[in-house]
């Protein structure tokens, strides 16, 4: 099998894998606060990736930019908490739909911060992305729920997120990012965890190590994916999100997405998959990491 088949593959296994994560925190979010959820999904993870830490030894965790490591960390905490939040108040479809605009504030931000330039084109899809969340929302006509402002908010600061990762890149290998993103998503998470304890219940236990095992898995098999075939092809198939998101709503919460919502999130998917394409062919080896 090729490298291109491979990473497809993963890709696909990857978008499930995320998708019924995302179905099980709508599950349990009546039960618990999303602080918890983010904690304990955190907790989870870590203890799938700890073989990786048991096997490779401390030495991969020798950094000179930790301080970047816990930004990278503290973000990803705040995105967790808002994406949880708008997964317990929204129905999945929408929320998955208006995640695709991620890589559309990460392009605005590489040209705020890493200062890169962008060409007429680029700035056209930024704008198609953005028009894609109009339809989506149609504000002045559907009142806009909390719940899709929390997966926006997400998705600005995943953005924020991939411009930390790209300086990572520079000097970080994959396997230090991965080891500081887990341990330090796990330290950071408990202290907002606390604030709204409670202990769940018997039958919330399950689901919970049911969500830290498929985050981990999905992103895992996303990594494994990226390494096996370019970006650009890999991300062509994170639409099948949306698919899965719509199949597990209406099966498990009898939510249907309305045409709205699949003619936004096609028109946002477009124009971020554009504009990797354009970032692949206009990449400096300085960013070349990606993600």
């Amino acid at each position: 099998m090729s490298h291109a088949n491979r990473g497809v593959i993963f890709m696909v296994l990857s978008t499930i894998a995320f998708s019924v994560m995302h179905a099980g925190v709508r599950h349990v979010s009546p039960d618990l606060h999303p602080f918890q959820t983010v904690f304990l999904r955190n907790l989870f993870g870590f203890m799938v990736f700890l073989p990786v830490i048991l096997r490779h030894g401390a030495g991969f965790l020798k950094t000179a930019r930790l301080p970047v490591h816990g930004l990278r960390a503290l973000l990803n905490v705040v995105a967790m908490a808002a994406f949880f939040a708008s997964l317990g108040l929204t129905p999945l479809a929408r929320v998955t739909a208006l995640s695709f605009t991620a890589p559309i504030f990460t392009a605005i931000l590489s040209v705020l911060i890493l200062g890169e330039t962008f060409r007429i084109r680029r700035w056209t899809a930024i704008v198609f992305g953005f028009l894609g969340t109009l339809i989506i929302l149609r504000p002045g006509i559907a009142a806009i729920d909390l719940g899709s402002l929390f997966a926006l908010l997400a998705a600005s600061i995943w953005g924020v997120t991939m411009i930390v990762i790209k300086i990572l890149g520079r000097t970080e290998s994959s396997l230090t990012i991965t080891g500081y993103m887990n341990l330090l998503l796990c330290a950071l998470s408990i202290i907002p965890a606390i604030l709204v304890w409670q202990w769940p219940k018997p039958e919330i236990w399950m689901w919970l190590v049911f969500i830290g095992i498929s985050g981990t898995l999905a992103q895992l098999a996303l990594a494994q994916a990226l390494k096996e075939t370019e970006t650009t092809i890999v991300m062509s198939f994170d639409f099948l999100k949306l698919v899965w998101a719509s199949v597990l709503g209406y099966l498990f919460f009898f939510e249907i997405p309305d045409n709205f919502i699949w003619l936004g999130a096609a028109i946002i998917f477009s124009s971020g998959v554009y504009i990797a394409y354009r970032e692949r062919g206009a990449k400096t080896p300085e960013v070349r990491s990606t993600p």
